[in-house]
């Protein structure tokens, strides 16, 4: 027996439910057409999911996650406005084709087909992956599975009042809400546990938090059960946190419950737990066998508790339709879903990598830049610092002088982080910026990279340019698929129709004393040069940070990138170079337009015996052991690649000009390290070019506290030895 069968037989072949609750439909803002609407919506959603299912069997359809069972959030899409935010959990299909009804002219059955079957034609994702989403029907596309969308969806329901106090003209309404909906067992993810804590904690400060949490608790995770009433009895007493909850098998108790969130996080501008109790049908997925870990019993079970029956019960209820009716209306949904299958399967599928790459970092058109401070403005925002202005600075006091600069010209930079306040950041870099601009601009959160990064990530979202700041590079990774799962992928997924620009600056890096320990000194960065159109900037000094940063900014605002800003924790207050009072690391402030441009490398000397090629840690290394190797009779050309991941191969060559001797010191791990991309480069565009090259990484190692952490880095000893292997070679 077919999936369509074994519907027809529950839906007409047995009686169905009295519906509990059948209120007076005028009081609650509802028509007739209203409620055919909604149930005409469950019926699509319910036959995609099926027809996803043959189409899976046929080698045809690649993603079979359905939404059986989880209709009632068709309610929740009708409950709302159009442009409420939602970012929506895999089995919100009911919900995605109800917010289509809303657009005049929509066709969901023809575009979820198009999504299903990997077709380059999908209007959202282009047939990178079977995802619900539309620019006009704000529905970001989603492809978390564990929760790791409700970050950002806080961020979001956050930066709705945030715009509202700063007079920014976001991306939706200011009186909107947020939607993000997921799943019982997703509701145990840290991730989850984390959002809805950082919404809490807001919530309790009066902070204005409109989200709506739709927690759709089928009762099983996969094949794991989720004990009874664990979801009621984990947030129904949250602090700051309201709590609704509803039958999911009946619509009209779906949407009664959803008004009511909707005004407490409309009007009230709080967060609402909105627990929607439903049953999940026909397993996990199109290979999941639920008879391996579900009795016959069980499912015969959860096929009588259908949503659909009860909807259909609904409109005999209130003399909408009857059963004949009804039936006639499902198989000629069902036979329209099929022949639009037949038609959908034939569409163009991505032909070539470029078009699979296409949405990575796509080109957008140049933007002036808008205006710096001058004149008394620029006194204003730099009075306090009279005493410095003209002469050279550390790179923590130049980078803290760019973001003054920057803020002040962008006004829609936005900065969260924990203690980057009044403390103004561990290292001072943030020092001073919260009076300049404001708490509403310079943001202190909790202490959790999770939420600090979906902040970021939701604000974005609201046309905001985000800057989040992660204290330390060791603290990224309790939070890398904020940035790997949700930041980086965002354009990739939805076609560039959606985009969330930030500049994320870590704190990274080894070699710093007093302070050590493999938390405080990290140097693995391997994730982030990982991650596709993503850029990765790592400044030397003070003046390549203050260029740096200013370009990273447009990258972010012009190019809508997704930018992380590695600062060299070691080298924040390093002044001097070669002895003890000399100064020599010190910078001049630049000018507010001079910058690094995107793939450019800098040099210092011109040496023609040797370049040795470094960044961050190893090009300060790098430098002492310039003057040494000249005290040996060798000159060197130090080259620093500001830029990490794209590496800059072609500013790169450039810069080597007749080199033919190449030390690569790089302060990273030997594995997974940009040295081996470099390697990699040397080999394979220049193995004609007759270069020796050699390469010093640190060891494969966790950094140790105190000395012995120099028994694992590069030292200025290694690059002598080694250039002078290389140049006598």
């Amino acid at each position: 027996m077919s999936l369509f069968e074994r519907l027809n037989g529950v839906l007409f072949d047995t009686p169905l439910p009295e519906p509990a609750y059948t209120p007076d439909l005028e009081s609650l803002g509802l028509t007739k057409q209203a409620l055919a609407d909604m149930v005409e919506s469950q019926i699509v959603s319910r036959l995609l999911d099926l027809h996803s299912r043959e189409l899976q069997a046929a080698g045809e359809s690649f993603y079979t996650i359905g939404s059986a069972g989880h209709e009632g959030n068709a309610a929740v899409a009708s409950a709302l406005r159009i442009n409420d935010m939602a970012f929506l959990h895999y089995r919100s299909g009911a919900f995605f084709v109800e917010r289509q009804r809303k657009q005049k002219g929509s066709t969901p059955i023809h575009d979820m087909l198009l999504s299903f079957t990997a077709s380059s034609e999908d209007p959202i994702s282009s047939g990178r992956h079977k995802v619900l989403g539309s620019h006009t029907l704000y529905v970001p596309p989603q492809t978390s599975t564990i929760g790791s969308h409700l970050p950002k969806s806080m961020g979001m329901a956050y930066s709705i009042d945030l715009a509202r106090r700063m007079n920014h003209q976001g991306n939706v309404p200011n009186d909107s809400v947020v939607l993000c909906s997921f799943g019982d067992a997703s509701a145990n993810h840290s991730t989850t546990q984390g959002a809805i804590n950082a919404a809490c904690w807001a919530s309790f400060q009066s902070v204005p938090v409109p989200a709506i949490m739709l927690c759709e608790d089928n009762g099983i995770g996969i094949s794991t059960a989720t004990p009874p009433r664990w979801i009621e009895m984990n947030f129904k007493s949250r602090a700051g946190l309201h709590y609704e909850s509803c039958d999911g098998r009946n619509l009209l108790d779906v949407y009664a419950a959803t008004k009511r969130a909707e005004r407490i996080a409309r009007i009230h501008r709080k967060p609402v737990f909105l627990h929607m109790h439903c049953v999940r049908l026909y397993g996990h997925a199109g290979s999941d066998a639920e008879m391996t870990y579900l009795s016959k019993e069980q499912i015969a079970h959860n096929e009588t508790q259908d949503p659909l029956r009860t909807s259909l019960a609904l409109l005999e209820h209130y003399e909408i339709s009857n059963r004949e009716a009804l039936k006639r209306f499902v198989e000629g949904t069902y036979q329209r879903i099929q022949q639009v299958g037949k038609y959908v399967v034939s569409r163009p599928k991505l032909k070539d990598a470029a078009e699979v790459m296409r949405d990575l970092a796509p080109s957008h058109p140049p933007l002036e830049s808008p205006p710096v401070a001058e004149g008394p403005a620029r006194e204003r925002l730099f009075g306090h610092e009279k005493h410095n202005l003209g002469k050279p600075q550390s790179l923590n006091k130049l980078m803290n002088w760019a973001l003054h600069d920057l803020m002040y010209q962008y006004p829609k930079i936005v900065m969260m982080g924990e203690d980057i306040g009044k403390k103004g950041g561990v290292y001072g870099v943030t020092s001073r910026l919260v009076q300049s601009f404001g708490k509403n601009r310079v943001i202190n959160t909790l202490l959790d990279e999770q939420s600090i990064l979906g902040l970021a990530i939701g604000t974005a979202h609201n046309g905001f340019l985000a800057m989040p700041e992660i204290q330390f590079l060791a603290y990224v990774h309790n939070a890398e698929d904020q940035i790997r799962g949700e930041a980086a992928t965002l354009q990739f997924f939805s076609s560039a129709k959606f985009n969330n620009p930030m500049v994320i600056r870590i704190a990274g890096l080894a070699y710093q004393k007093g302070f050590g320990g493999h938390f405080h000194n990290d140097n693995s960065i391997a994730l982030f040069r990982d991650l596709p159109g993503v850029v990765l900037a790592c400044p030397s000094n003070g003046a390549s940070a203050a260029k740096m940063v200013r370009e990273c900014v447009r990258l972010a605002d012009e190019q809508k990138r997704v930018v992380i800003f590695l600062e060299p924790i070691a080298l924040y207050n390093t002044k001097d170079l070669h002895e003890a009072g000399d100064n020599l690391w010190l910078r001049d402030y630049p000018e507010p337009n001079e910058v690094i441009t995107y793939g450019e490398v800098s040099t210092q000397g011109d040496g023609a015996d040797i370049a040795i090629v470094s960044y961050a840690n190893g090009f300060y290394l790098s430098c002492q052991a310039q003057r040494k190797l000249e005290d040996r009779g060798i000159k060197a050309t130090v080259i620093d690649l500001n830029w990490l991941h794209p590496l800059p191969l072609e500013s790169l060559k450039n810069a080597l000009g007749d080199h033919r001797k190449v030390l690569i010191v790089d302060e990273c791990r030997k594995s997974g390290s940009p040295s081996e991309g470099l390697m990699t480069f040397f080999q394979e565009q220049m193995a004609n070019e007759s270069l020796h090259v050699q390469r010093i990484t640190a060891d494969d190692s966790f950094i140790p506290l105190a000395k012995a952490a120099y028994h694992v880095l590069p030292s200025v000893e290694q690059i002598i030895h080694a250039a002078e292997e290389v140049v006598n070679d």
